[in-house]
């Protein structure tokens, strides 16, 4: 993989981690375009660089990261309820967490093999962009005054689940999540893109760690340039993407990234129809 294929695939990702598109999708395009195998260092740089992209919302949204709550807990709470007003932000994505970490290890190798197929991508893509083409009117919107409780952030976590299958898109799973429990589309997709953090980085040690104990350190060593390179990049473009992203939806909803998702399952579809052999990156 060149640095040019490296810096490519580092903007795709950054592009589409936090956008409701499927990073998958893209990243099955961009690799076949370039012409990269898929080799088993691509399939970790693709998910290593992951880390750059979740840095990206940490320092976007530092003070939500890095701030305890200091409103003063209700009367009369109990000194464990004390402390989990007081970690308020951190206790609800850990709600929120918890049911996709339960799931990924237990069915780990099923959702492995879903991965492999470039078909599933595609089809869920455009199931997916559908859908996006309506979710605006299926939910009401919410109210900014509408409180993230502890049943709604583990609902949203429970949606999140649904991103397992690949080309659903964990971005749209987790705001569709949010919408259908009344959140605005904007409180809606923030909170996703702080869901993404834990998950994400949870995701994205478990590989690490199947790759040294697989024997894979040499790789991860001799490769240690193409990986900072493509966390620099991926973190630079996230940012961009999240900026955008944020204000977009508020203004315009989700119809465009309805339309868009069909549009690249569609290329993928018509990829494979032409013979091309299409591997997950």
């Amino acid at each position: 993989m060149t640095i040019f294929d490296t810096i490519i695939i580092a903007i795709v990702e950054g592009l589409t981690e936090f956008l409701p598109v499927s990073s998958t999708g893209h990243m099955i395009i961009a690799q076949n375009l370039l012409g990269v195998e898929s080799t088993e260092f691509v399939k970790a740089f693709t998910f290593i660089i992951q880390f750059g992209a979740i840095l990206s919302v940490v320092v976007l949204y530092w003070k939500k990261f890095f701030q305890l709550n200091r409103t003063p807990a209700p009367e009369g709470a109990s000194a464990l309820k004390k402390f989990l007003h007081k970690y308020d932000f951190y206790w609800k994505l850990f709600v929120a967490f918890i049911p996709a970490a339960v799931l990924g290890l237990l069915f780990s190798d099923m959702i492995d093999a879903m991965l492999e197929s470039v078909t599933v991508v595609a089809i869920t893509l455009i199931l997916g962009g559908i859908f996006m083409l309506f979710c605006d009117k299926i939910f009401n919107k919410g109210s900014e005054k509408t409180q993230l409780t502890e049943k709604r952030a583990f609902w949203i976590g429970m949606f999140q689940c649904i991103s397992m299958i690949p080309g659903v898109s964990r971005s749209m799973a987790t705001i569709v999540g949010g919408m259908a429990q009344k959140l605005t589309r904007k409180a809606a997709a923030e909170f996703s893109f702080f869901l993404a953090v834990p998950t994400m980085f949870a995701a994205t040690l478990y590989k690490v760690y199947k790759i040294f104990k697989t024997g894979g350190t040499e790789m991860i060593m001799d490769n240690m340039t193409t990986l900072v390179v493509g966390n620099v990049v991926a973190f630079i473009v996230a940012m961009l993407a999240i900026k955008f992203f944020i204000s977009f939806v508020t203004k315009y909803g989700f119809k465009a990234f309805g339309w868009y998702r069909i549009i690249v399952g569609g290329v993928i579809l018509a990829m494979l129809l032409t013979g091309h052999n299409l591997t997950i990156v």
